[in-house]
């Protein structure tokens, strides 16, 4: 979610001594700066993080979660960040069902208000 506020901050955002998220379920890190840099992000994978330079409008793209919950809620909510035609799609969403079965219907009622 860092990653994903950090394409709306201005200027460049660093996130360092991450290493454990290459190594977990998936490549985290990789899987992050591909789905931002599908959306129009402007970020580079390190060793051990990401940087990121912003802001940047975000543009709906289809991005893979991996089958990551984390990287699904991610996505979604840059989602609904993202400008111009089209809707964002996210293979692997439905695992957002392990943590937070409901996030969808919150994110729906505050994105739209």
């Amino acid at each position: 979610m860092i990653a994903v506020l950090a394409t709306q901050a201005v200027g460049v955002t660093e996130i360092r001594d991450a290493a454990e998220l290459r190594a977990k379920e998936s490549d985290r890190i990789a899987h992050l700066a591909e789905g931002l840099r599908r959306m129009g992000a402007a970020c580079e994978t390190l060793r051990d993080g990401l940087v990121i330079e912003g802001p940047t409008r975000l543009v709906p793209a289809a991005v893979d979660a991996a089958g990551d919950h984390r990287l699904a809620m991610a996505f979604a909510v840059a989602g609904c960040l993202a400008a111009g035609p089209g809707l964002t799609h996210i293979a692997g969403a439905e695992s957002v069902s392990i943590s937070y079965p409901g996030f969808f219907e919150d994110l729906a009622s505050i994105s739209s208000a």
